[in-house]
């Protein structure tokens, strides 16, 4: 998977400001490929609408992917008639390759793309571009699948756009509705550190770039769209689901490895300053308790499974002390992993010793409720050694979640930070447009955020 070398989280989301001189707030993107029929009535269309309606300065980009026919010189002609629009060639085919380029080099705050068939109503663009605008969200999609939508296509794209939602949400645990609507933006500066990443050049973009940003805890916003199949597409879809399906278990391999770096697209927790001074507060509990109760429901199966079967040629308390040592090392990897987000192998050893001490606990516990059935009863049944067991591992759960989250996997810390003369350590600032150092990877640039230096920051900002 692409990586990149850059530290840190992004800053909190702002609102652009009202008006200003210099670059335009949107850039929207149109990647073609052997489009001269189509080009100019779009590009002209689109114009007419952001002129009437956009209140912001915006700029249109005509990306084309290697066209062979006239489409160059139409997107050059309408260059030189509009001062809003520019052409951008690319000498290799690919969706993907095209934004990528285009977005990483743009100014604008705010980048979009959309087909050049515009089968999705220009209506709806400003509502796709307000949240990234207000600071609200950090992506935003046209959704053919949201309640109210309107749509008009055949049943064959119905079904296939269905099935590979449904594929998504199965696989990598997607909760957006439509990954493939080619209907899209992204604030400027989530693209420049989510852009490295993203691997796919292709139609994948798309899906690979919001997987990596839900899992990262970006935002995402929907916009149900009223949007008309283009009849003349020439999208093979035999070719670019296959491309599709192997860019799903691409990602899902480097999800469930976690060899990307998603820390570094995190947010502040809120957009007030005051959100980020906040202590004591924990961080993420909602989201671990669901993860932790998931792996404990699960221990415990693998528990009492372990149990039947070593019950079988050993006394209660041998049977119990093996299979919960085994399930505590399986238990402890789970919540490293699933629970707690914890990646990589470093300190799992240390993990694993932790975890052990906790399951000793749990062991006094369920070894103690063990001993005192006994002593109750001189030959309980196996039932009922089970009902014991299942009580006394509802207490040792309870205790266990408390120490992984206090001791075994603390929070670390969210914010980077930076060494200042005095020996302390201050959070690193990071701004929009501190663009600098691109560098080559696999062809296409990639560019890194750099701390703005001290005088730069003001104290005012919480940053």
């Amino acid at each position: 998977m692409r990586t990149d070398s850059s530290p840190g989280t992004l800053p909190a989301r702002e609102h652009l400001p009202a008006a200003g001189a210099g670059a335009p707030v949107l850039d929207v993107v149109i990647p073609v490929y052997n489009e001269e029929k189509d080009l100019q009535p779009c590009v002209l269309r689109l114009h007419e609408h952001l002129t009437r309606t956009f209140p912001y300065g915006f700029r249109i980009t005509i990306a084309d992917n290697a066209s062979t026919d006239a489409t160059p010189h139409v997107a050059a002609r309408l260059a030189d008639r509009l001062a809003e629009v520019r052409s951008f060639r690319l000498e290799q085919k690919g969706r993907g390759r095209a934004l990528r380029a285009v977005w990483s080099a743009s100014d604008a705050p705010v980048l979009a793309y959309m087909d050049v068939d515009l089968s999705t109503d220009l209506n709806a663009l400003l509502p796709l571009v307000a949240p990234l605008i207000s600071g609200h969200s950090d992506l935003a999609i046209g959704s053919r699948l949201a309640r109210s939508s309107r749509v008009v296509r055949g049943a064959k794209r119905e079904f296939i756009s269905r099935s590979y939602n449904l594929i998504l949400r199965g696989s990598l645990q997607a909760r957006f509705s439509d990954a493939q609507c080619g209907f899209k933006a992204i604030r400027g500066d989530v693209a420049r550190v989510l852009l490295p990443l993203v691997e796919d050049t292709g139609w994948f973009f798309d899906t690979e770039m919001l997987v990596l940003a839900e899992r990262a805890g970006l935002r995402i916003h929907e916009v149900p769209v009223d949007w008309v199949d283009d009849p003349d597409s020439t999208v093979h879809i035999v070719k670019t689901a296959t491309d599709d399906l192997k860019g799903v278990w691409r990602v899902g391999k480097a999800l469930a490895t976690g060899s990307l770096p998603l820390d570094r697209l995190t947010r502040p927790f809120g957009d007030d300053p005051r959100d980020r001074d906040i202590e004591d507060v924990p961080q993420g509990l909602a989201r671990q308790l669901v993860g932790f109760c998931v792996v404990g429901v699960l221990s415990t199966l693998f528990y009492l499974l372990l149990y039947s079967g070593f019950r079988l040629f050993a006394g209660s308390q041998v049977a119990n002390a093996l299979a919960l040592l085994v399930s505590a090392v399986a238990n402890t990897a789970a919540n490293r992993r699933l629970t707690f987000g914890v990646r990589g192998r470093g300190g799992a050893v240390r993990h694993q010793a932790q975890g052990l001490v906790v399951f000793g606990i749990g062991l006094v516990l369920t070894s103690g409720s063990l001993a005192a059935l006994n002593a109750a009863t001189a030959d309980p049944a196996h039932s009922t050694e089970l009902a014991v067991l299942i009580a006394a591992n509802l207490a040792a759960t309870v205790l266990r979640f408390l120490l992984f989250r206090a001791w075994v996997f603390p929070d670390a810390p969210r914010t980077p930070h930076r060494a200042t003369a005095a020996g302390t350590t201050v959070p690193t600032p990071y701004r929009a447009g501190d663009v600098v150092d691109a560098e080559r990877t696999r062809g296409e640039p990639t560019l890194r955020l750099q701390p703005v230096r001290p005088a730069d920051t003001d104290p005012r900002d919480g940053r």
